[in-house]
Formats: structure tokens, sequence, C-alpha cells
């Protein structure tokens, strides 16, 4: 990364102590939540506004280029270290109920050495969860921030990696259930049910896929991670790659389904056309004696009542003779 220009972080001073912050303490934030201990500052920013930017921009001297990935909607997952503080990009999966589908929501991240800016462009239910805990129990709090930036960070980044393993788990609900589906004789009722599971697969591991690497370079990062934090780090690259490779069994399985599936319908298909062309090959002989005896010449039997109830035996005799000889072939 090259040399850019040193931030200012201007801060008031303050003295040692938890103290929990809010919009109401803070007028000239509005959107600002702040929580601060242990010489430890944690701002929330969720769904940041042009007038969030002017007030970090005043506070602190992140880099025009950060603000500008802040409030676009097209950033990849990325760390960036500058001389003074980290900017950490993440994305992780959220349930739109709006559109029923998943979506991501981007997290960017300020890290410091005493400071940690979360700025969520969609709530993240678990960084709600974390950030409620703090503000409201003072002595998790205090473990928490008495531990870092570093610790602080990983704890955040954790826990949103963590709530995706029971999306995934009702994925692979929503598998099973399909499996039951297709052997019930439900297949071509559930292909729609397929696809919708394909496609939340399909928009998990665009979420994941460009994340991993992210998280492995937030792993080699020493800013503000004392030592004997790495092993937590690992531990969640570790919780990031089984994210990965449950996405990629899902994936495996799912396809698997389509193709049963479509076996399941196409042997359907076949019975069904067996069925009507052994019907067809049974009446059509049928078809044939009714047609000569109904020509419009003279024939054997003309008029005969006794005639037609032999032609009649003759047909039944052949119509039995040929569903013995189709149920023999197995083809009935």
């Amino acid at each position: 990364m090259p040399n850019l220009p040193k931030p200012r972080l201007r801060r008031p001073t303050r003295g040692r102590g938890p103290v929990a912050g809010s919009p109401a303490d803070h007028p000239q934030t509005p959107n600002v939540e702040i929580i601060e201990a242990e010489g430890l500052r944690w701002l929330h920013i969720e769904r940041p506004q042009p007038a969030d930017r002017a007030w970090l921009e005043e506070h602190f001297g992140f880099h025009p280029l950060d603000y500008e990935d802040v409030f676009s909607r097209n950033q990849r997952p990325k760390v960036d270290e500058y001389p003074e503080y980290l900017f950490v990009v993440l994305h992780f999966p959220r349930f739109d109920k709006s559109v029923g589908r998943l979506n991501a929501a981007e997290l960017d991240m300020f890290v410091g050495p005493d400071f940690v800016i979360t700025l969520p462009n969609e709530p993240i239910q678990p960084l709600e969860y974390l950030f409620e805990r703090c503000r409201t129990r003072e002595e998790q709090r205090d473990t928490l921030f008495a531990k870092g930036p570093g610790y602080l960070l990983y704890k955040i980044v954790d826990d949103c990696v963590d709530a995706s393993f029971p999306m995934l788990r009702k994925m692979g609900n929503k598998l099973e259930v399909l499996e039951e589906d297709i052997f019930e004789g439900r297949s071509g009722e559930i292909v729609r049910d397929i696809s919708n599971v394909k496609q939340e697969i399909i928009n998990f591991r665009k979420i994941v896929r460009p994340q991993r690497t992210a998280l492995r370079d937030l792993e080699r990062t020493k800013r503000y991670i004392p030592e004997g934090l790495d092993i937590y780090f690992d531990d969640m690259n570790d919780a990031s790659e089984r994210v990965w490779d449950m996405l990629e069994n899902f994936k495996e399985v799912v396809e698997g389904l389509e193709s049963t599936n479509e076996s399941v319908l196409s042997h359907r298909v076949n019975d069904i056309l067996k069925a009507l062309t052994a019907i067809s090959v049974v009446v059509l002989p049928l078809t044939l004696v009714a047609s000569i005896f109904g020509m419009n010449v003279r024939v054997p039997g003309e008029g005969s009542l006794q005639a037609f109830w032999i032609v009649v035996a003759a047909m039944i005799a052949m119509l039995v003779a040929m569903l013995w000889f189709f149920r023999k072939r197995g083809w009935l």
C-alpha cells in the first residue's frame, strides 16, 4: 500500500472509565452511537448519510478514498493498511424479507489504536446484538474493551461470520425436504423450489467467495492485534472456511437433486408414453378387424347375428392374448 497522507485523529480528552454514549448525548451526530470504556471507543453508524461523513471528516482524518468506498455500493471485501488505522470492508449474507432472497450487507470498519468505527449499509443482526450487549452490560463491555481494538474487531467479525451457520442449517433442511418430496411423487411441483434453493446457494457463494481472501489478509495483519490473539483470528478463518465447505457441499447436493428430479420426471413421462403406446398397439389390430367388417362390400357372415358375435369373441380373444404377451415381456 503506498504511503498516504497521515490522518489527523482529533479526539476530545477524556478520563478513564466506562462511558456509554448515544445520539442524545452527541447532538452533532444524530446517527452516531458511541460506547466508550477502558480507553477504547466503539462508534456505530448504521446506514451512514452525508451528515455522518461530515462529522467523521471533522473528527478523523481518514483518506477521502475510504469515504468514497463507504458510500459506494460496489465495493469488494478488502483490508487497507494506513499508518494510523486500518480500513476494512466485509460482506455478510442478509435475508431480505421484502424480496424473499439473500443479499449482501456491507460492513465498513475503521480500526485505530483506541477506536473502532462500524458503518453497515444495512442492519446486520449479530452486530446490533453485540453493540446492544456492550451498551447495556457493563461487565461484558469492560471485558471486551479491555483487550483492545484488535479483539473488538475479532469479536465483531466472528459474530457476523457465525451468523451464517443458522442460515446454512435452514438451507440444509430445505434440501432434505426437497429430497423427500422428489420420491413422494411431487417432483413436478418442486421444480420451482429447487430453483429457489439453487439461487440462494449461488447468492451465498457470491458473498462468501471474495471474503475469504479479505479474512486471510485480516489474519495476517498484525496491527492492533496483541500477541496471543492470532489464534482467535485463525479460528475465525476456520469458521469462514467451514461456511465455504458447507456451501460447496450444498451446491453438489442441489445439483444432484436437480438431476434426480429430472430423471424422475423423465421416467414418469416414459411410463406414460409406454402405457399409451401399448394401448395404441393393442387397439390397432382391433380397429383393423372392425374396419374390415365395416367396409361397404359383401363380407362373410354379412347380415348374420351369429357372425357378429363370432367377430366380437375373436376380437376379445386377440385383446387378451396381446395383453398377456405384453405383460409377459414386461412392457406393461
